[in-house]
């Protein structure tokens, strides 16, 4: 599959679970946990089978830890399990995205950069879509804020908005030449 493609499907749980500081937290923690599991398990693997071999066990791989879980969460986790939704279910393509970022090459230290840079974004735009739909942080409840503000940070465009605006801020505060190739110059 595309790298292209399994990172915009990957924007779905990080647009749709993040209406709150602790459904953020709850994803952040999954998909960490998840992906490092993914990646630690599959190391070994890659050795021992061929491409095609690798990438059938690496979508089932997981496609088994995702499924576990989504099972824990039903049996002890239920309230964090309905207020996230179907999100938990798609934390299976990112470990399939940073398994094809890692590559061949095992750079550990730029997927583990990679992760943490995701898990903070989780964490940063769960802060601020419930701050600007509710005015402030509830870390007792799970579902979603009680819209006293900005309706829109609640709902899941209003996300992308203000992910484009969170990205643009981060940009703007640390700027960084991009190369050609990534300007769009042939």
């Amino acid at each position: 599959m595309n790298k292209s493609w399994l990172a915009a499907l990957s924007l779905a749980p990080l647009l749709g679970a993040t209406q709150t500081l602790l459904q953020a937290s709850v994803m952040a923690g999954l998909t960490l946990s998840a992906v490092l599991a993914h990646l630690a398990c599959m190391t070994p693997l890659r050795r021992w089978l061929d491409e095609a071999a690798s990438e059938v066990s690496s979508i089932l791989l997981a496609a088994t830890l995702v499924t576990c879980q989504t099972l824990a969460l039903h049996a002890w986790g239920l309230e964090a399990r309905n207020a996230l939704g179907i999100y938990p279910e798609l934390i299976a393509l990112q470990c399939l995205l940073f398994e094809q970022s890692l590559g061949k090459t095992e750079q550990w230290r730029r997927a583990c950069a990679l992760l943490g840079g995701f898990c903070g974004l989780y964490l940063l735009l769960g802060t601020t879509r419930e701050l600007l739909a509710s005015g402030t942080l509830h870390l007792t409840s799970i579902s979603g804020p009680d819209i006293t503000g900005l309706r829109l940070a609640s709902l899941a465009p209003g996300a992308l908005l203000l992910l484009g605006v969170l990205l643009a801020l981060i940009k703007r505060a640390c700027p960084k030449q991009a190369t050609p190739d990534r300007e769009g110059n042939s």
